[in-house]
């Protein structure tokens, strides 16, 4: 055979390291509420779902409980923490304070961010229809997030992004429990769209007060 016909070898992809993996799958089931507020996890169940030792599981739950998703009872496993009514008023107040100033910030809003607005918006809707209500939380928390962005307050990014978590475990939580919410979401999502493309910097903050608001109702109790 010549040299020119030799193919080089496939290059195979790297595996992330089993504490990785384990982080990983923990961390979305809990997010998507495969793994609800009160269930216990176990080293060994853990371990046989990833298909890896026990040593990198306990690594990926420590790692977890640093986060607050997760408390750990020696010989026992680790429970899912619920949402707390307290975790849902601190989210609500910081995210009323930065995206109030961001949604006002943003007006005049550029082209550019009422098209991917706009199409966050499409997306939203077409997963809300396909009931996919992990996808459609992270599709929500996008929404707002590029509000933010677009003020390019980069400190300001990086707060709201430390948010990131819990927006979308309370999301998911919200969807599953009240499952007429998400007609509002995307309804007021339109809203919030509408105002800036109009260029109403305070019918834009009043709708977002109103749409995030919203969340306090959940700090009556907690949600799983």
């Amino acid at each position: 055979m010549p040299a020119s016909a030799v193919t080089a070898p496939a290059t195979t992809l790297k595996r992330p390291p089993a504490a990785e993996r384990v982080y990983a799958h923990v961390k979305q089931a809990v997010l998507e509420r495969r793994y609800e507020g009160g269930t216990l996890l176990t080293e060994g169940e853990l371990a046989e779902a990833v298909g890896v030792s026990r040593t990198p599981v306990r690594e990926a739950l420590l790692k977890l409980e640093v986060e607050g998703l997760l408390r750990l009872y020696p010989k026992k496993g680790a429970l899912v923490l619920p949402v707390s009514a307290q975790e849902i008023a601190d989210v609500v107040e910081t995210r009323l304070l930065v995206e109030t100033h961001a949604v006002r910030k943003a007006v005049p809003a550029s082209a550019g961010l009422l098209a991917r607005l706009g199409e966050l918006l499409d997306q939203q809707r077409v997963q809300a229809a396909a009931g996919d209500f992990a996808a459609a939380a992270v599709t929500d928390r996008c929404f707002h997030a590029e509000i933010v962005r677009s003020g390019g307050n980069d400190i300001l990014s990086r707060l709201y992004d430390q948010l990131r978590d819990r927006q979308l475990r309370m999301g998911v939580a919200v969807m599953h429990s009240h499952p007429d919410r998400i007609a509002k979401t995307l309804a007021e999502h339109e809203e919030i769209l509408a105002a800036l493309v109009a260029g109403d910097a305070e019918a834009a903050v009043a709708v977002v007060t109103r749409h995030v608001g919203w969340f306090q109702n959940l700090a009556r109790g907690e949600v799983r």
